[in-house]
């Protein structure tokens, strides 16, 4: 099967050229529409809100400082790295960033976080939908800073990004554009409430994003946190907070050479953790957009 919004470039360029009237090409419409919402819906099952099903006592480390690999092409959305529970080690585990093709076109990541709450650490799981929902104010990079997303937008079917905090210069046939990023904080905390913790209540409007329907994680996405699990060097006990494997360009690509690893907090921050005061964002705007070729 073709990823959706490949699909969709495929079904457009096949019925253009056709000679169609009227009524056959509303049809056409009303039937192409309908398959592209099954898909899908089968491909991203359908979830009514992001809960938190793990409880822990112990705070997960400080989020790693790691350079974005390159996107591996268009469509795909940039999805941050997190310290995932294992309840069998009684450890954390680092999930590396990784890019994944959006399941379908509109569809924005909103990052699972850590959330302080009767005494525990709870696990918020993350999510596909229309909108940039509560991810408890923490800072991931490359356009999640806490508030919204700044990496970029959709626009007429295509994803457009913001090349200041994208790798996207390897790649032709992407829409591209420059803004300036904005961050809640410029700190490494990888969770929310609690002592030490980022201190920023989820909005009113965040609240009525997080009620909406959304779908879950893609079955890539679910394997790549599976595989990071069942990895020794991507255990809390193990690396110390250093993934040597903290990024990667595709769900489950860990020996790929466009991995990247952890680097010392003392490093050059990377174009995806610049500093600046908070600025509220879902979604991103045009700012200039350019389709490259």
């Amino acid at each position: 099967m073709l990823p959706i919004a490949k699909s969709m470039v495929c079904l457009r360029d096949r019925i253009n050229p056709c000679r169609v009237v009227p009524k056959e090409r509303n049809i056409m419409k009303k039937m192409t529409a309908a398959l592209l919402l099954v898909a899908s819906t089968a491909l991203c099952p359908l979830v009514s809100e992001a809960g938190a099903f793990i409880s822990v006592d112990i705070a997960p480390p400080a989020l790693p400082l790691y350079a974005q690999p390159p996107i591996p092409g268009d469509g795909y959305i940039w999805t941050p790295g997190f310290w995932s529970w294992n309840a069998n080690d009684g450890d954390y585990y680092w999930v590396p960033g990784t890019w994944v093709l959006a399941p379908y076109v509109g569809a924005l990541w909103t990052p699972g976080y850590w959330g302080w709450f009767n005494g525990r650490y709870q696990w918020h799981g993350g999510y596909w939908g229309t909108h940039i929902g509560y991810y408890g104010g923490v800072n991931y990079g490359y356009g999640y800073g806490g508030v919204g997303y700044q990496g970029g937008h959709w626009d007429h079917g295509f994803f457009n990004y913001n090349r200041s905090v994208n790798n996207v210069t390897n790649i032709r046939n992407v829409h591209v554009y420059n803004a300036h990023v904005t961050y809640a904080n410029n700190t490494r905390v990888s969770y929310s409430g609690g002592q030490g913790g980022v201190r920023m209540e989820q909005t009113r409007s965040e609240e009525i994003i997080s009620n909406m329907p959304h779908h879950e994680q893609t079955e890539p996405q679910a394997h790549h946190e599976s595989a990071s699990l069942g990895s020794q060097p991507q255990r809390a006990s193990y690396n110390h907070g250093m993934p040597a494997i903290a990024a990667t360009p595709e769900p489950g690509k860990f020996n790929s050479p466009y991995v990247s690893a952890a680097r010392p907090q003392s490093a050059p921050r990377s174009m995806g953790h610049q500093s600046a005061p908070r600025t509220p964002s879902h979604g991103g705007g045009s700012h200039g957009s350019e389709h490259r070729r």
